[in-house]
């Protein structure tokens, strides 16, 4: 770190620690704790759900004046979710309760003032409630309005998950509901999140701060694409599957009578074994985790994202048009970006609509190669990390 820094010290509590960059939360969590420390000494306490690499504590370090990781274990954590439900609460602030957490809290406030204290997600919004908080601003960072994303899993679902969600969603919106009355501001990262949050709070409650691309490490990489289509994500979120299930399912047979030697490629760690059996299927493969997700991007025609439950901004969908690829996506997936379907990217609702865009563009690579570079122009003007954030991060630093 470099520079003087006269101004207090930031708190800043993720859920997970924010390195690598290599999933949504992750992602974004990481870009803040960037722009943050570029003026502001920052303090980060952040809690695990899975071993943390000695190469993510460098990273992290470097942006950071005290870092603790507080490590969460799995039996313990779901116990607490169930006592949170059963007291009152939710379920995600049970999953992510940790009392080292409330101590490194309380020792933190104690030893320094801070200008002010930011959280990553509803589910932390608790510990802004704790001793020692009381009178620093507070600033919690939503991303998502994660009630209706319970609303949207009750409405696919069977009982009794389906009471479950909705019990989860009624929690979690109470908690959302009430942050405008002592919150210092509340971010989301995307003005149809924002029409959402305002709906149930009211007007200018939420700041849009939406997430940007790494436009050099994502950039366009010059080869033959493959006659292949491509689902880039972590394959053991329900949303995810759900998609890439109803694709391989669904459309994939017909798209592979017409196209014969095309391959469907699912890229993404923690295949869970329903995934893993979509391998069994003609033309499809299963990677798993892999090093660098960018080579199989790159290799593809088309990449597709089938996703029929979709809340904010979809990472998967930037990085691939910031390397240059076309990009078929149905509507919720781009509900959160201001891309126009037929010029930026291509979108499709009904299966007869998506084996048509895909056929067609797997036999058609200059057509690939226009749309990909308007998506590369789109998220160069639109997805730049620092002007995405600059509303989140003035609000922070000026408080």
């Amino acid at each position: 770190m470099t520079g003087p820094r006269t101004k207090l010290p930031v708190l800043y509590l993720t859920h997970r620690v924010p390195y690598p960059p290599d999933k949504g939360d992750r992602i974004r969590n990481y870009h803040l704790l960037r722009q943050l420390a570029a003026s502001r000494k920052v303090w980060l306490a952040c809690l695990a759900d899975e071993p943390v690499l000695a190469e993510s504590l460098e990273a992290v370090n470097q942006f950071c004046e005290r870092v603790a990781v507080l490590h969460l274990q799995r039996l313990r954590r779901w116990v607490k979710a169930g006592l949170s439900l059963m007291q009152g609460g939710s379920l995600s602030e049970g999953l992510f309760h940790h009392a080292g957490l409330r101590r490194i809290i309380r020792e933190w406030t104690r030893q320094t003032q801070f200008q002010a204290v930011v959280v990553s997600a509803s589910s932390l919004v608790p510990y802004l409630r704790q001793e020692g908080l009381e009178k620093i601003p507070a600033v919690v960072d939503l991303v998502d309005v994660d009630s209706q994303k319970w609303l949207d899993f009750a409405r696919v679902s069977p009982p009794p998950r389906r009471w479950v969600y909705r019990l989860e969603a009624r929690r979690v919106r109470q908690i959302e509901i009430g942050l405008p009355t002592w919150a210092q501001a509340v971010s989301v990262v995307s003005q149809a999140e924002a029409d959402i949050y305002h709906a149930l709070v009211g007007a200018d409650a939420a700041i849009v701060a939406t997430n940007g691309v790494d436009l050099d490490y994502y950039r366009p990489i010059r080869n033959a694409p493959q006659r292949v289509c491509v689902f880039v994500g972590a394959m053991d979120y329900w949303p995810n599957v759900d998609g890439v299930v109803w694709f391989a399912r669904e459309l994939w047979p017909t798209i592979r009578a017409k196209c014969p030697d095309a391959v469907f490629r699912i890229v993404g760690r923690k295949p869970t074994r329903v995934i893993q059996q979509l391998a069994s299927l003609p033309g499809i493969e299963v990677t798993g985790a892999v090093p660098d997700v960018r080579p199989f991007v790159a290799s593809a025609a088309v990449v597709v994202v089938p996703l029929r439950l979709a809340r904010g901004i979809q990472n998967k969908v930037l990085e691939a048009l910031a390397m240059g690829k076309a990009v078929v996506a149905t509507p919720p997936a781009l509900a959160g970006l201001s891309t126009i379907p037929g010029r930026d990217l291509l979108s499709a609702v009904t299966p007869t609509e998506w084996v048509e865009v895909v056929c067609g563009l797997l036999n058609d690579p200059e057509r690939c190669h226009v749309l990909g570079t308007a998506g590369r122009r789109f998220v160069e003007q639109n997805h730049h990390w620092e002007r995405c954030l600059e509303p989140l991060v003035k609000t922070i630093t000026n408080l």
